[in-house]
């Protein structure tokens, strides 16, 4: 049977609600591996992954240095697959997230940051994959088979297990992400409108830059990939220090810019990036909880949130831009060309 082109990748979006509400009834498997990593008191964070769900690794970095006032850094599984590496990793804590757990570099890299003494932690959503048997400690991210190739629905089940992780590290109860499947429905139900308009106004576009600050840089991150892989789009991202710090200066009339601006310090760190923009001429779309307060043409609503938590929901309306562009544009957002659903790097 032929389905309709998107049709997949709009169930999957669709799905994304009753998913997050799965992940809280999951909370207490989560715990007990956070209470592993307690015990092992680790010094350093790294985390490992690639694509999108290198996006989550590094809304996990912000969660780790800011939550639990560890260290962390995303990690370069090349080091050990391509020049075989043996740093010192006692007393680290190796996170691994991948959607599949199939990736020969990602579950390399796992094996050899055990045998190098960290702790380690497979973060999936097959925790039966090779990456699952390579880490000491695994957590489901429960999402269901994702039927699209671009990953929706994974995504934000690996931000909300992350999360989960980390709170619970913290003695947290998850009280920040409660209704979190409730106010992920609203987002999705009132973004429908402002989405629209915004692929009205960059349906012919060229080149779109994503910027963000704080744990929003990751979902700009994302929104640029998926715009990139799904209507073949210059799609850029930086956050929003990075974007003031040079490239900045190749924004002008032509460029459409989707700043990520959620509630919090990161939100406020955004007025003056998204001022800046707009007064060289930039079409900006203001994605987030703050974006009411910023000088945009076009905005895009969210639920307000603690902020650490913002990017599970102000991912949705920019998953919605892909899908619904990839169609004004004549594509088909289920079949990107030249990919497929699991990529295997080395």
């Amino acid at each position: 049977m032929t389905t309709q082109p998107g049709a997949q990748m709009r169930s999957d979006i669709a799905a994304q609600p009753a998913v997050l509400d799965a992940a809280l009834r999951r909370r207490s498997e989560i715990a007990e591996v956070a209470a592993a990593i307690e015990r092992r008191g680790p010094r350093f964070a790294l985390l490992a992954a690639r694509g999108t769900s290198d996006h989550a690794a590094l809304y996990a970095k912000y969660l780790i240095e800011v939550l639990l006032a560890l260290p962390a850094g995303l990690a370069s599984p090349s080091t050990t697959t391509l020049y075989g590496a043996e740093p010192d990793l006692a007393d680290v804590l190796f996170v691994t997230v991948s959607q599949s757990g199939g990736s020969p570099d990602l579950v390399e890299a796992t094996q050899a940051a055990r045998r190098r003494g960290a702790l380690t932690v497979a973060v999936t959503n097959t925790p039966d994959s090779p990456l699952g048997a390579a880490a000491e400690l695994s957590i489901d991210i429960g999402a269901g088979p994702e039927l699209a190739v671009a990953a929706t629905k994974t995504y934000t089940a690996s931000l909300i297990a992350l999360y989960l992780l980390v709170d619970a590290v913290r003695g947290g109860a998850g009280e920040p992400v409660a209704g979190i499947g409730e106010l992920a429905e609203r987002t999705l139900s009132d973004a429908a409108g402002p989405v629209r308009d915004a692929v009205d106004r960059y349906r012919f576009a060229d080149r779109l830059v994503f910027t963000g600050r704080g744990y929003s840089s990751a979902t700009a991150a994302e929104a640029a990939l998926k715009l990139a892989e799904t209507s073949y789009l210059a799609a850029r991202a930086y956050s929003g220090a990075d974007l003031l710090h040079g490239p900045v200066a190749a924004i002008d009339a032509e460029t459409g810019v989707v700043a990520v601006t959620s509630a919090g310090r990161g939100g406020e760190a955004m007025r003056e990036v998204v001022s800046t923009v707009r007064s060289r001429g930039a079409d900006v779309v203001a994605v987030g909880s703050a974006s009411a307060d910023m000088d945009a043409g076009l905005r895009i609503d969210v639920p307000r949130t603690a902020e650490e938590v913002a990017p599970i929901l102000e991912i949705l309306p920019l998953q919605l831009l892909a899908l619904d562009l990839a169609l004004a544009r004549g594509g088909d957002p289920d079949r990107p060309r030249g990919l497929t659903k699991v990529t295997r790097t080395r």
